[in-house]
């Protein structure tokens, strides 16, 4: 009983000192499960199907030899089939670009999102870090720890005795307001809060990806040191149609350019039953020299420890569970809300004075 007196105190008195920060990442994440598609739908410009040839022409014409700039790398940009991300980097700041391209290679944005298709960015950043770079994924990281107790004592001071999960989870609709107002925070919390338990869980650990990776030791991903060495002759093209050629079915996810003395073209490609939906975890290293594979790791064999570093981000946004799971991700961030605000007001409630 004692224990449970002070889980009870820890969890109101942590609930109201965090609410509103929990409020705004409840609110970002349900707005930016589907953000990849609704800002497609925003960039005008009809279906492409992707054409590697045109492709590195367009980024031929970007990134110019002697021209100071590069690849940097493509990205699919996961909303709309056949479109990805171009960014350029430069000698100086201002030869770094972004361009939005469709499969056969035209420019749809250049530079950032504008216009109604820019409303994604800042969320997705405010979800991540609160626009404020390593400090606030740090607080972002931190509170989500104290999200991940504060459900776990809920469900702890929630769960009904044998017998008594009936009466748990149907709430009463008569009586005092505070009664009712637990009721539902109660029944809600016991229905829901394992999995959103587990969706936030998730999330804290992509924060600590850096400490997570330490921990887990996954096998390592790179090309291999005895890489054919000599002049890049290989293109983009033809290194990203190898890959693809590898895994039939696969659809492009990105693209890293050779470097060093050993150039090799890095290619990830998502096969079709890989648990991330666009940005696939499987890789293949491409020889700039003479168009070898020279090694490959395939997402859908993957050991236990890269596996479930590779498995956080899908498993945390629902793309594990196709849509039927990026809803689900979308319910539980409601459902936090609900939480929240059934919280301060049952607290509002029971700190009113009675009437004498």
């Amino acid at each position: 009983m004692a224990l449970k007196a002070t889980l009870i105190r820890w969890h109101r008195r942590a609930g109201l000192a965090a609410a509103a920060f929990w409020l705004v990442q409840a609110l970002t994440g349900v707005l930016i499960v589907f953000h990849w598609e609704a800002r497609d739908a925003l960039i005008p410009g009809a279906h492409r199907a992707t054409d590697l040839a045109a492709i590195e022409r367009t980024v031929e014409r970007l990134a110019p030899e002697g021209a100071g700039v590069r690849l940097d790398s493509i990205w699919t940009g996961a909303g709309a089939a056949d479109r990805y991300d171009v960014s350029i980097a430069g000698d100086t700041p201002e030869g770094d670009r972004s361009v939005r391209i469709d499969g056969a290679g035209r420019i749809l944005v250049d530079g950032d999102f504008r216009g109604p298709a820019a409303w994604a960015t800042p969320l997705v950043l405010i979800h991540h870090n609160l626009l404020a770079g390593d400090a606030g994924s740090w607080i972002v990281g931190i509170s989500g720890v104290l999200l991940v107790t504060n459900i776990f004592s809920g469900l702890y001071i929630a769960w009904p005795r044998r017998g008594q999960w009936t009466r748990a989870l149907r709430p009463q609709r008569t009586g005092p307001a505070a009664a009712r107002r637990y009721g539902w925070h109660r029944a809600l919390g016991l229905i829901v809060g394992i999995p959103a338990l587990a969706s936030v869980t998730a999330g804290v650990l992509l924060t600590f990806a850096g400490g997570v990776e330490s921990i887990v030791q996954p096998a390592p991903i790179a090309a291999p040191a005895d890489a054919p060495a000599g002049t890049a002759n290989v293109g983009l093209a033809a290194a990203a149609g190898a890959a693809l050629a590898a895994y039939p079915g696969s659809t492009l996810a990105a693209v890293y350019p050779p470097d060093g003395e050993r150039p090799v073209w890095q290619i990830r490609v998502t096969q079709p039953d890989e648990a991330r939906r666009a940005y696939g975890a499987t890789r293949v290293f491409v020889s700039a020299v003479d168009g070898s594979i020279v090694a490959r790791f395939d997402a859908l064999d993957a050991p236990p420890g890269r596996a479930f570093v590779d498995g956080l981000f899908p498993f945390h946004t629902g793309e594990m569970g196709g849509l039927a799971g990026r809803i689900a991700v979308a319910a539980i961030g409601v459902w936090l809300i609900t939480m929240i605000v059934l919280g301060v007001l049952l607290w509002s409630v029971r700190r009113r004075p009675k009437a004498r």
